[in-house]
């Protein structure tokens, strides 16, 4: 049987995300998909659905979703504290709903971005391959009051759960490990070091496309060619500023490409919050 979860309220970004859409960057399209794999990949894990299945994501402040048919729902990402019919229940662990259950959640205490799993993943329209929203690529953008999205709903219940909590993962994650980007060279010694022995704090331009750091770096470098960029590239910009790039980047930039993330690390950025502060350690060959 086939149910709906209807956004009673929708937060203040919340979207269908999955692991991305993976082969199409060179017509440019993004790769989308969770902005934290690794709490995304938790929610499929504990669910026992396959690694891709899709889920809800949020940004800061949750939705509130009501529950059309019974099924299983799982909570994990940022820190919070969430209800199901007023009663609280725990992050990380499997809970069962019911017909008409409202599951609401407070506003995220730690963390950016939280994650709403289901029972088999929801059934957003696929494009490309992929549920994951983007603008002008998927029908919507992001989820809106009233909005409603379906599920297979079903009884089965094992009530398996994680001994990770959120803090356990969003904490120490205050050094994010980078490699050299393709003109890491280009820098001179200062700017290198400048990289390298300084913390950056995040601003408040940040979204799911990109994160701007506040402090700014001297820099005299050349624009360069339009050359592919990724999730994880940190690019330098004119001005001196550095732009970290996120799930929803463009396929290619103009801007000399400094660093790149590791896959682990973008997580980590993910989480981080306007005015927190980050380091970067450098992997060397």
């Amino acid at each position: 049987m086939i149910g709906n979860v209807e956004i009673v309220k929708p937060g203040l970004f919340t979207t269908i995300q999955d692991e991305g859409r993976f082969g199409f960057s060179k017509y440019g399209v993004p790769k989308s998909g969770a902005m934290d794999q690794v709490s995304f990949g938790f929610a499929n894990l504990i669910l026992g659905n396959a690694k891709n299945a899709a889920c809800i994501e949020w940004t800061i402040q949750p939705p509130v979703l009501k529950f059309g048919e019974t099924t299983t729902i799982v909570l994990t990402g940022g820190e919070t504290d969430a209800f199901l019919n007023d009663q609280k229940i725990e992050m990380y662990r499997e809970v069962k709903v019911l017909k008409d259950d409202i599951l609401k959640i407070n506003f995220c205490k730690k963390g950016m971005y939280g994650y709403v799993g289901i029972k088999d993943g929801f059934l957003s329209d696929e494009v490309l391959h992929s549920r994951s929203f983007y603008k002008s690529i998927t029908p919507q953008f992001r989820l809106n009051k009233n909005d409603k999205i379906s599920y297979q709903s079903g009884s089965d219940y094992t009530d398996h759960f994680s001994a990770i909590s959120p803090p356990l993962f969003l904490e120490n994650s205050n050094t994010l490990e980078v490699y050299k980007g393709p003109e890491f060279d280009m820098l001179n010694e200062g700017q290198k070091s400048r990289l390298f022995d300084s913390f950056f704090t995040i601003s408040n331009t940040i979204n799911r496309m990109a994160i701007q750091l506040e402090e700014k770096i001297s820099n005299t470098l050349p624009s360069i060619i339009t050359s592919p960029v990724l999730p994880g590239t940190i690019q330098l910009t004119p001005s001196g500023s550095l732009i970290v790039l996120m799930r929803d980047c463009q396929t290619t930039g103009g801007y000399p490409r400094v660093l790149q993330l590791t896959e682990t690390s973008i997580n980590h950025i993910a989480q981080k919050r306007m005015k927190e502060k980050c380091s970067f350690g450098l992997i060397e060959f």
